[in-house]
């Protein structure tokens, strides 16, 4: 094997603790020694860099001819659907950093450093600004935090400094080692979500759709995605969740707004009423089961507060009921609602907003529109006594060109509110999530949009390179409202009449943009 050049690292010893809790204290340097194995296969790209704020993140090779085998090793993640993971690299197009949540080899596991570490920005070794690739912290059985001594690794001398890491590589103890590559431990770490969302008129003289966004949403049981930990630690009992909506309304914005303002809290409440049942037995039903009773339980209550069936929480208010309808019953909303955790996308629709996902090179949908004339949805219409009438498109009752809505009492029984659920485990080749109105699916095909929002990431950050991580998940992200904005304006061109309402979000962890020599 070729001899190893200068390569720096951290090195630490912390709790038993994944994600659950973070690192205050700013870190210091106290001793140097060799380290050549894990920032090896961190550093695989040659004299590539990003911007970070004022500061830029190099990226050296530590090896003039590196391995096949240890480059294989780094780059081996599971292909199966139920894992997840990031991308190394994958393609001259993609430009995609390790993932915030990858299985670098057996035995490592790379989470986002953010603001949890306290570090400056560089280090100097031999007048030459070099930055720590990765901090490599070795799981114990300790219940403290790391001190403020830390070994950072280099083949030359001893130094005073200080530095910065956009990565935190844990490395499992040599019991741990015998687990799987890809295996479920990845699921341990939370993801940052990357989201940008646009709304529009278009060609309509008034706004009537809504979308939200709400990172970090909620923590899931554990059991609600998949069962007994699966080879996850048992002390691991939740997972973050995401929250994405989009609120098509027509005959008016009322019921869009509720969706906007209720939904998201009505769905939290019956995610309770889940976890008291599985604390208090197995239920015994499967996940997918389980997901179709908490959205459609939370679909039908945001319904009945809708028509003033039941009492409501006023908005604002943390202990009023009232018992009114929110509009008149000649209005509604459609509801896509996708929750993206580390493990899973759980995907709501009721009406014709859709969700698609861009897996690898192929759009999935993860919805199906609820249309009159689909022929499912045309028979359940017919048994129940309406019509679909052909005018301008088939349309219920020849008037909503839905099949199922909230609100719209006035078409009771034949337009319901029952969603259609979708459980879909993560992969490693997923790269985006899109939900939109009609006023974008209208004019264009899930494949064209997935890939134009794509190549729109791509873009941003090859012209504006690496967002920080300090503002990663903070807000909007800047690349993702780049292609929410890109897909709005394509679909006014594409001559959508509609309004446009659409949420992006970016289900790799890291992007940057090469630097060519």
């Amino acid at each position: 094997m070729e001899e190893i050049t200068p390569a720096v690292a951290l090195t630490l010893s912390i709790a038993n603790t994944m994600c659950e809790s973070g690192i205050s204290s700013t870190l210091k340097i106290s001793q140097l020694e060799n380290v050549t194995d894990a920032v090896y296969m961190l550093c695989d790209q040659k004299g590539q860099s990003y911007s970070n704020g004022e500061v830029d993140y190099m990226m050296e090779d530590v090896s003039e001819e590196p391995e096949e085998k240890s480059l294989s090793e780094a780059r081996s993640l599971s292909s199966s659907a139920n894992d997840f993971g990031g991308s190394v690299l994958e393609s001259e197009e993609d430009d995609v950093l390790v993932s915030d949540a990858t299985v670098i080899s057996e035995g490592l596991i790379v989470v986002d450093a953010r603001s949890e570490i306290s570090l400056p920005d560089t280090t100097e070794i031999d007048n030459g600004r070099v930055l720590a690739t990765a901090i490599i912290l070795n799981e114990t059985t300790i219940d403290q935090v790391p001190t403020a001594e830390v070994l950072i690794t280099s083949l030359n001398h001893d130094v005073n400094m200080e530095v910065s890491a956009s990565e935190v590589v844990i490395r499992l103890p040599e019991e741990n080692h015998n687990v799987a590559r890809g295996s479920r431990s990845v699921y341990e770490l939370d993801c940052i979500p990357l989201w940008g969302t646009v709304s529009i008129c278009g060609g309509r003289s008034e706004m009537e759709d809504a979308v939200r966004a709400l990172p970090h949403f909620l923590k899931i049981p554990i059991k609600m995605l998949m069962g007994d930990h699966e080879g996850m630690s048992p002390s691991l009992t939740h997972l973050t969740s995401h929250f994405f909506g989009v609120y098509d309304g027509h005959g008016g914005a009322q019921v869009a707004d509720y969706c906007h303002d209720r939904i998201h809290f009505a769905l939290a409440e019956e995610i309770e009423k889940i976890k008291v049942e599985l604390c208090k037995r197995n239920t015994g039903e499967g996940r997918q089961v389980q997901w179709e009773k908490v959205f459609v339980d939370c679909y039908l209550k945001v319904d009945d507060e809708v028509k003033g069936k039941i009492s409501r929480p006023v908005v604002g208010s943390s202990d009023r009921m009232v018992l009114e309808a929110v509009s008149p019953e000649t209005v509604g909303s459609t509801a896509v609602v996708a929750l993206v955790c580390s493990s899973h996308i759980i995907v709501s629709n009721c009406g014709d907003s859709r969700a698609v996902l861009l897996r690898g090179k192929d759009s999935m949908p993860l919805s199906v529109d609820h249309k009159p004339d689909r022929e499912d949805e045309y028979a359940r219409i017919e048994k129940a006594g309406g019509k679909v009438i052909q005018w301008q498109g088939a349309r219920v009752s020849g008037v909503l060109a839905m099949s199922r809505s909230i609100g719209d009492e006035y078409l009771e029984p034949y337009v319901i509110p029952d969603p259609e659920v979708t459980f879909m485990p993560r992969a490693r080749e997923d790269k985006c999530l899109i939900l939109a109105s009609d006023g974008l699916w209208d004019v264009m095909s899930n494949q064209d949009a997935c890939e134009f929002a794509r190549k729109r990431i791509l873009w941003w950050h090859k012209k504006n390179g690496a967002l920080p991580l300090a503002e990663r998940g903070v807000g909007e992200d800047p690349a993702c409202q780049a292609a929410a904005d890109y897909l709005s304006k394509l679909a006014l061109q594409k001559g959508s009449k509609d309004n446009v309402s659409i949420i992006v979000v970016d289900l790799k962890a890291q992007r940057m943009s090469k630097t060519r020599s």
